[in-house]
């Protein structure tokens, strides 16, 4: 029973995690969102990548890597890729914002590609990394069940990145072309904006 009890709380707060950790806007939720106006399985595939992208540092802490992944020189080379993808991803939502958004068969980038998007957007992003340095930490202080932990986080991002692009999705003939094409812009400006803020996290870590 107290196993059982253990077990559960350990899913409830891995779940509310997850969601603390999914719901907030940044860059992956961006570019989910400004995806789904287009192509529902494509900001399904963005958001796949990003949660392969945990699992891949789940995997390293498991096995204990993740203390080579956290060293200064990987986290500076980390930041240095992340703000050069993510002006990246800016410019290529900034030229889509004409691109009506009911010309789904016209979309040129695969599902692979739209996977990779979110992989990579969150591999190389270092408050990644200290997210999952937090989540460890959190779950050794509080004794918690790690399998039971990572399963509720896992759940509630998941549903998340196939819940919130559908309800985009199928709202999206309420959006006129001019509200799209103004959504592109702004979530181009706000990739941008993540990118100036890592350059300026980056150049504290630099020259302070």
């Amino acid at each position: 029973m107290v196993r059982f009890k253990l077990i559960l709380t350990s899913f409830v707060e891995g779940f509310v995690l997850g969601l603390g950790a999914a719901v907030p806007l940044g860059p992956v939720n961006i570019l989910i969102m400004s995806s789904a106006l287009y192509r529902y399985s494509a900001a399904v595939a963005i958001g796949v990548g990003a949660i392969t992208s945990d699992i891949t540092y789940l995997i390293l802490i498991l096995f204990g890597f993740f203390n080579f992944v956290n060293h200064p020189t990987i986290l500076l080379i980390m930041s240095i890729v992340g703000v050069v993808f993510m002006v990246y991803l800016a410019w290529m939502t900034w030229k889509s914002r004409n691109t009506s958004i009911h010309a789904v068969s016209t979309q040129k980038s695969t599902l692979w590609h739209n996977y990779l998007k979110g992989y990579l957007l969150t591999i190389i992003n270092p408050y990644a990394v200290i997210f999952w340095f937090s989540v460890s930490s959190y779950i050794a202080a509080r004794d918690l069940n790690i399998l039971a932990t990572v399963s509720g986080l896992l759940l509630s991002t998941s549903l998340w990145v196939v819940l919130m692009p559908l309800m985009i999705h199928k709202t999206k003939h309420l959006i006129s072309q001019r509200i799209a094409m103004l959504f592109s812009i702004i979530s181009a400006m706000i990739l941008l904006f993540f990118a100036i803020g890592m350059l300026w996290s980056l150049g504290q870590r630099v020259w302070l």
